[in-house]
């Protein structure tokens, strides 16, 4: 190798295997730009294929059975209580000891019938008494009255003898009442409630000794608010249902003038015949009285719905299948379900599905068994 001078700059192009680097470049250049023009850079994947979603949304499917108004009658319905037509103390009417009671509680007794006796021994001692003293203060009198008449005796004393016979006759009437009222009779006919009486037991007059209860008919007392006052009146027919189960015709025999002031109801009373007593006193009832006559339609009260503002109402289907909610009003209500007025006489009331849609809303209706018998699949 050729010696090179001192400030000559270093070079080794003349080195054996100084231009291989060159040629690997220049292929790499070449290689790089086949590749890019080519486009290729690791395989695709196929493109997917877009399919137009379709414009129409479906609709919500409800189901809607049809319904056609009816007349039905209108009822004043109110809760109510059993009294009986008459009821009262027994009160003994001497002083005495019971010799004999002829009947027990519980029992049911005519007018007049008798309940105990007293033991009369004394009562008739003293009416002989007063019997004897009333024939002595006679002869006096008729003596006296003979004197009179002779001059012999004086006026005062004929007024004196007439004086003590007033006071004998007074004692026999006193003495005969003692007998009558010797023995206990029922004041009418009804059930004896309760006896406190035995034989041989002392009483004095004036104490109680029972009470009697007449059932037949019964009074069935309710309370009227003030704005249903217009709609009872005597003579009306009502249907009372007993919490015993009885069920019995009423007539409203008394509708009261004057509220009570706490809670400005006004009471009404209503006969019920109870002429076997099988409905016994003090118990609960409801009363329904006609009051009138409306269109409305029968329903579920599961079908109501309450509007935007709380009204409640219902939700129908009209002839385009638009929903549209209808303020209603309850007419009558009953075990199976309302009545209910604010309708067209003939309409398509939604029965599953109304607390999905709005008022305004297209749906898809559909007749309410087809929907239960898919639901039930």
């Amino acid at each position: 190798m050729p010696k090179q001078p001192a400030n000559a700059p270093l070079s080794f192009d003349t080195e054996r295997g100084s231009g291989r680097s060159k040629w690997v470049a220049g292929l790499l250049l070449i290689g790089v730009g086949a590749w890019m023009g080519s486009g290729f850079v690791a395989p695709a994947e196929e493109e997917a294929v877009v399919t137009p979603v379709e414009s129409t949304v479906r609709l919500i499917s409800v189901a809607v059975a049809s319904s056609r108004a009816e007349t039905v009658t209108q009822y004043f319905v109110a809760e109510g209580q059993a009294i009986p037509d008459r009821m009262t103390s027994i009160r003994a009417e001497a002083t005495g000891q019971i010799a004999e009671v002829m009947v027990e509680k519980g029992t049911n007794v005519g007018a007049g019938q008798l309940i105990a006796r007293f033991d009369v021994t004394r009562n008739e001692a003293d009416l002989t008494r007063a019997q004897e003293e009333l024939a002595r203060a006679q002869r006096d009198f008729d003596n006296s009255e003979t004197l009179v008449e002779r001059g012999v005796a004086t006026n005062d004393r004929l007024s004196e003898n007439r004086a003590a016979l007033a006071n004998a006759n007074a004692a026999v009437i006193n003495a005969e009442q003692s007998l009558a009222n010797s023995e206990i009779t029922a004041p009418f006919a009804g059930r004896l409630e309760a006896l406190n009486l035995n034989a041989g037991e002392f009483v004095s007059a004036g104490s109680e000794v029972g009470q009697i209860v007449d059932n037949s008919p019964l009074s069935v007392t309710i309370q009227v608010p003030q704005q249903s006052l217009r709609n009872i009146k005597s003579g009306q027919e009502a249907k009372v249902t007993f919490i015993t189960g009885e069920e019995r015709d009423g007539i409203v025999a008394f509708v009261g003038t004057s509220a009570d002031q706490a809670t400005r109801t006004f009471l009404a009373e209503i006969t019920v015949e109870n002429e076997d007593g099988a409905v016994p006193a003090g118990v609960s009832a409801e009363i329904r009285i006609p009051i009138g006559e409306a269109v409305a339609h029968f329903m579920s009260p599961a079908t109501l719905s309450l509007g935007s503002d709380g009204t409640l109402g219902v939700k129908t289907v009209n002839a385009d299948d638009v929903v549209v909610f209808s303020e209603i009003k309850i007419e009558r209500a009953q075990t199976d379900g309302i009545w209910v007025s604010g309708l067209p006489n003939s309409v398509d009331i939604i029965t599953i599905g109304q607390g999905y849609v709005n008022n305004g809303q297209t749906v898809d209706p559909q007749p309410e068994a087809t929907l239960t018998a898919e639901a039930s699949q």
